[in-house]
């Protein structure tokens, strides 16, 4: 069993403006400047990639496979997530304060992202695809259901070019921590599933290897 950050310690991490990766083999905490948001009236699909993100073979699920989100997330030549990363943000899961949004294709998982949620902030983790346009299906998904449960914030880290085409902006830090007070001061809700819509039942916890 790898080492946990403890959950009280990591929301500390991300109530102060930072997040851990683990790079070389070490976990660092990482506060970048500028920041990277994106801003939830400013979300927008770009035109070459509504087809896919409208697919009605899609389907979207809230928090009925977190764990396999992680890996998929994880699983890429070079990545930030090892296994006391994994550890670590599946027990925060547990507590209630981290998600996944799953999309999913005949049964398959095909793509998601995961991220924190404290008080009305949430903060964008790691997507991933196994078909195309899955995560940008997963987006699509997660940007509404934070609008309507009162979010103020979506933290992305850092605006990388895929993430300016729906509307990702960089602004200064002094600015971020700002609007981070804020936002987890403020009220919201996280759904589980649409209004009028039961949630799936919860899937079996898969190990990191």
């Amino acid at each position: 069993m790898a080492n946990t950050i403890p959950p009280g310690l990591l929301l500390d991490f991300y109530g102060r403006g930072l997040f851990p990766m683990a790079v070389d083999g070490e976990l660092r905490l990482y506060s970048p400047d500028p920041r990277g948001i994106l801003p939830l009236g400013g979300f927008r699909i770009p035109h070459g990639s509504r087809k896919v993100v409208r697919d009605p073979a899609w389907e979207i699920r809230i928090d009925t496979a977190f764990a396999e989100t992680v890996l998929g997330c994880a699983g890429r030549r070079e990545t930030w997530i090892d296994a006391t990363i994994f550890e670590s943000y599946l027990e925060l899961h547990r507590t209630g304060h981290a998600h996944s949004v799953e999309v999913w294709r005949e049964g398959e998982l095909a793509g998601g992202l995961y991220g924190v949620r404290i008080g009305g902030a949430f903060f964008g983790e790691s997507m991933f695809s196994r078909e195309p346009g899955a995560s940008k299906a997963a987006l699509a998904r997660l940007v509404p259901l934070l609008k309507s449960g009162g979010f103020l914030l979506l933290d992305t880290q850092w605006a990388t070019p895929h993430l300016r085409n729906f509307g990702a902006v960089e602004i200064p830090r002094a600015e971020y921590l700002e609007l981070l007070e804020a936002a987890c001061a403020a009220p919201a809700v996280w759904n589980a599933a649409p209004a009028g819509v039961a949630a799936p039942a919860p899937r079996a916890v898969v190990s990191a290897q």
